[in-house]
């Protein structure tokens, strides 16, 4: 199935000029974040509001350089579409502060991770090792969060397989030890359920009918057709 790494749109400004918005580079989300905080802790208020502005001036110096001020921002831009770009560019839904901080509230009372503790140098110190950047300001210009978190994943996985090679090489099953043995057993007892005993690979067409086809949205009987020519 198709997947996206992150989200993306396409904004109009007043006068007409349509701009493509993506998460924004991690050289700017760190300006744009704090901007926000300082949103957040002045609430309801001209001066959040003020704030606001500034948000989406910041993000500018990514999308559209020409709007340099808070009142180019003013000029140019609706609330809605204000709102529609801090959504992108940060990973922020316009929520009430209520439901916001019910979201950012663990169950001791704490708030969760976020960006004010978020680790963000031992990440990209683990992705830096890729050896692809010259520095950490060339490799803040290049990714987002949603590109740094996708290449830490795959990064990740490549460790893990590197090493449970040469574990098997040791004769040691590490999939057994961390508990995947059992994860992909149900995997494949999944898909060999959906497919009527067909597969075992939970990536296969044939592992898409019925109900997973039903939650994937695509399969065999909806929205695609199938033969079995081996039963011929």
């Amino acid at each position: 199935m198709p997947t996206t790494v992150y989200n993306s749109e396409n904004i109009v400004l007043v006068d007409g000029t349509e701009i493509y918005i993506t998460p924004l580079k991690i050289k700017y989300l760190r300006q744009f974040m704090e901007s926000f905080e300082l949103v957040k802790a002045l609430g309801n208020t001209d001066e959040a509001f003020d704030q606001l502005l500034e948000c989406v001036r910041i993000a500018m110096k990514q999308y559209f350089p020409a709007i340099k001020t808070v009142q180019d921002v003013a000029d140019n831009l609706d609330m809605a579409t204000m709102y529609k770009l801090i959504d992108i560019a940060g990973g922020i839904s316009n929520k009430k502060p209520d439901e916001e901080q019910k979201q950012e509230k663990t169950a001791d009372g704490d708030s969760s991770s976020s960006w004010r503790n978020l680790d963000l140098a031992k990440l990209e110190a683990e992705v830096f090792l890729l050896g692809i950047w010259k520095d950490y300001e060339e490799l803040e210009s290049c990714l987002s969060m949603p590109e740094l978190t996708a290449t830490l994943e795959i990064k990740r996985e490549i460790d893990y397989q590197d090493k449970k090679f040469n574990a098997a090489m040791q004769g040691v099953d590490l999939d057994k030890q961390s508990g995947k043995s059992e994860q992909n057993k149900w995997e494949e007892m999944k898909a060999r359920v959906f497919s009527g005993g067909k597969t075992t690979d939970g990536n296969d067409i044939l592992a898409f009918q019925g109900a997973n086809a039903a939650k994937a949205g695509f399969g065999i009987g909806l929205g695609l057709a199938y033969e079995d020519l081996s039963e011929k």
